[in-house]
């Protein structure tokens, strides 16, 4: 072989050995002759592993992202399943609110009823009362103050000493218990609530006027009880009837064929007059208070009484 030839075969098996990709990017070394393709690095096979493990990333990826329609169905069950909750919660709450209503009402009711029967009879009682008074104040204007019939002392007492057993005092510990516990508003009625409102009126009213006639039981009754009155009469009658209410004691007295005999004190001192106008003005004081705060108290009870029974289908047992 020739030197020229020796010099050019090197030169085209580095040539051979070195070619560029196609797109000049990187390039790949061709095995020489008389090499073995184990002797290679699998460089070939790098690449398109990766490319696959990034496709299959991708892939992955896209498969897990949401919608929108996925989170409208979301918010929309969650919405349904709270707003079941909070109707399901209102209707307890309301079925709660009717109950306690109506047991406040018969509880109302039964307190009004127990008393529209009492002020009947405190009403009946204070017009014999004051029968009583029109007897004693003629009486001692004009009769015989040593000589005493068996009515002197039954009417003197009546009239002058029993006092709790004509006043009316009025219930109100349930109407007192729905005021400050704030209840009154589980009454939906209006024309309810503002008769509760006039009810509650009436009552000050009715306690203001038992006030007035204590006040002037105190003075000027009760001195002059205290210097005219015979307390040895009725220490007897007690004696005789032991029965605990002495108004019954004295309506005993006066059906029984007794006789105990009472007098009249300190006459020489007593003024015929001043005692007859005494017992009058006490009297109309006695009416007007029958006539005005009693008396609207029994109507404004008995519009609530009627109002109650329409709305909550209460009866008088």
């Amino acid at each position: 072989m020739t030197e020229e030839n020796k010099n050019t075969e090197p030169e085209k098996t580095a040539e051979a050995k070195e070619q560029f990709m196609d797109d000049g990017s990187s390039f790949m070394e061709i095995p020489a002759e008389g090499s073995t393709a184990d002797e290679q690095p699998e460089t070939s096979n790098i690449k398109p592993q990766t490319e696959e493990m990034e496709v299959h990333h991708h892939t992955h990826a896209a498969h897990g992202k949401k919608n929108w329609k996925s989170y409208f169905w979301e918010f929309l069950m969650l919405f349904l399943a709270v707003f079941c909750g909070f109707l399901a919660e209102y209707k307890l709450e309301h079925v709660i609110e009717h109950q306690r209503e109506k047991e406040f009402a018969k509880a109302l009711y039964s307190e009004l009823l127990d008393d529209s029967v009492a002020v009947a009879g405190k009403l009946a009682r204070r017009l014999e009362k004051e029968k009583s008074m029109d007897y004693l104040s003629a009486y001692f204007k004009d009769s015989s103050l040593t000589v005493l019939p068996k009515d002197f002392y039954p009417a003197y007492t009546i009239s002058l000493y029993l006092i709790n057993t004509y006043s009316f005092e009025p219930k109100d510990g349930i109407l007192s218990q729905l005021r400050n516990s704030g209840s009154l508003r589980y009454f939906k009625s209006v024309a309810l609530q503002k008769l509760v409102g006039d009810i509650s009126v009436n009552i000050n009213d009715v306690r203001t006027r038992n006030e007035q006639e204590y006040q002037y039981f105190s003075s000027p009754i009760k001195p002059f009880m205290l210097k005219y009155y015979d307390w040895s009469w009725i220490d007897k009658l007690r004696k005789q009837d032991t029965t605990p209410v002495i108004l019954n004691v004295i309506n005993n007295y006066l059906q029984s064929s007794r006789n105990i005999e009472g007098s009249i004190l300190n006459i020489p001192s007593l003024d015929r007059g001043e005692t007859s106008n005494m017992i009058l003005f006490y009297k109309q004081m006695m009416v007007s208070s029958r006539t005005l705060q009693m008396n609207n108290y029994i109507q404004t009870n008995h519009k609530l009484l009627e109002v109650l029974r329409e709305n909550y289908s209460l009866t008088d047992e």
